[in-house]
């Protein structure tokens, strides 16, 4: 049996994210006093007295002629999460009282057929007599004050939560699924969450032809020839020195969390633009941060000359000459052309990044490097590699023991790598390289 199901809703800016974060005990969710800074819906886990259950983030509902270009698909998204929900918390601003979004609200919760909490938020004084009357008019049951903030309140709720959600017939989730966990990076607007969409064959992701349209990084799982992949959309991440509003910078920082976490880096480019010095950084990121990694070029079908397409290739060469070892993928997640590619080539790269490498394997390419008399020398000194083996994984870590280890320069480490990647299929992965004294025993 599968976690029941909490969805957090309402209007913009009633304090559903901070209610999230509050019953959930975490910081997960995006905060800000802006509206609409949440707009995919977000999955967060929360116990209470020992029962488990799954809430659900949503954007603001806004009334159907609101002119903000993102209200009809973060409506779409709160809808779908009331139909995921076996109950529904309807936040509403205590210190505003009921308005026409509210009643917007109230119609599409009563139409779900859920059991609803109506919650008054922002009732920052325990002490407070709540204007009960004012919320019957909502149709939605008995109003109950709290204070998402300060935390008085919730309490009461979550008590009244549980009593609602399905008998709790014992579930097991293992603490592992086994899913590769692969984050889609990139600067903004350059397709990442269409991408994310045609890979999970469902409008999961908010998609506008604006920068800036995912603010969380949001997980999805899909199943691909039998394999479990775990989906991070995150948000378009700009240099530090454009990163102006508090909001854009929660997004940074849970676009790197999202690569802290990951398996595989998809950096999605813009064809139409190249590869740029901020898609350099980010590959950057990723490869300090260990990450298996696919470059998908995206946009593709717009690239319509061959003049153009030498101009994208170029610029992938001048640009990511650190990690040529990093596979491309041409694709338009629009259309959906070889978009099957990115998950193969994300499968292919996450193999390679987990490997184990025989160590007798390992130190006959040493032999082989210590017969061809490629060394370091310096003052009388010469280096010899006596041996090495595998000491990590996600990504490789080779370590060798020598007779100096002060001797290994960046061009020796870069002639050791070549070798190690000409001679075992290391692909699209990172590696580390440790040199040790050889009287060291780790």
């Amino acid at each position: 049996m599968q976690k029941p199901v909490v969805a957090i809703v309402g209007r913009p800016n009633v304090g559903k994210s901070t209610l999230v974060n509050r019953l959930a005990v975490s910081r997960e969710a995006i905060v800000h006093e802006s509206r609409g800074v949440t707009r995919d819906r977000s999955y967060h886990d929360c116990d209470w007295n020992g029962r488990e259950f799954t809430l659900i983030d949503t954007g603001g509902i806004e009334s159907v002629h609101s002119k903000d270009v993102f209200a009809p698909r973060i409506r779409e998204q709160a809808l779908v999460a009331c139909d995921e929900a076996d109950a529904i918390v309807f936040v509403v601003d205590g210190s505003v009282g009921v308005t026409d979004e509210d009643e917007e609200v109230a119609r599409v919760v009563r139409a779900s057929k859920k059991p609803v909490f109506l919650v008054v938020n922002k009732i920052d004084n325990p002490e407070a007599q709540l204007d009960s009357w004012n919320y019957y008019s909502l149709g939605v049951g008995e109003p109950q004050a709290l204070s998402a903030s300060h935390g008085h309140g919730t309490g009461d709720l979550l008590d009244e939560v549980i009593a609602a959600l399905p008998a709790d017939d014992g579930y097991e989730e293992p603490a592992d699924d086994g899913a590769l966990n692969v984050a889609i990076i990139g600067r903004p607007n350059v397709g990442k969450s269409s991408l994310a969409n045609r890979l999970a064959k469902r409008e999961r992701f908010i998609v506008a032809d604006l920068a800036g349209t995912t603010r969380d990084a949001t997980d999805t799982l899909i199943s691909w020839k039998d394999n479990l992949i775990r989906l991070v959309d995150t948000a378009g991440m700009r240099k530090k020195t454009q990163v102006h509003e508090d909001v854009e910078y929660y997004s940074l920082v849970r676009g790197l969390q999202a690569m802290d976490r990951a398996d595989v880096c998809l950096l999605v480019v813009d064809s139409t633009v190249g590869v740029t010095e901020q898609d350099q950084k980010l590959m950057g990121m990723a490869v300090d941060r260990g990450c298996a990694i696919v470059i998908v070029l995206n946009k593709w079908d717009l690239i319509d000359t061959d003049e153009k397409r030498d101009r994208v290739m170029a610029s992938l060469g001048q640009r990511m000459s650190f990690a040529s070892w990093a596979p491309s993928v041409n694709i338009s997640a629009l259309t959906g052309r070889s978009t099957d590619r990115v998950l193969a080539a994300a499968l292919r790269v996450a193999q390679n990044h987990s490997q184990q490498i025989k160590t007798p394997q390992l130190n006959n390419l040493i032999t082989q490097v210590r017969e061809s008399g490629h060394t370091v020398t310096s003052k009388n000194r010469r280096l010899k590699i006596n041996y090495g083996t595998q000491t990590g994984s996600k990504p490789p870590v080779f370590s060798f023991w020598c007779n100096a280890p002060d001797l290994i320069d960046d061009n020796y480490e870069r002639f050791l790598e070549n070798r190690l990647r000409a001679t075992f299929d290391l692909e699209g992965t990172p590696i580390r390289l440790r040199f040790r004294r050889k009287d060291e025993s780790k």
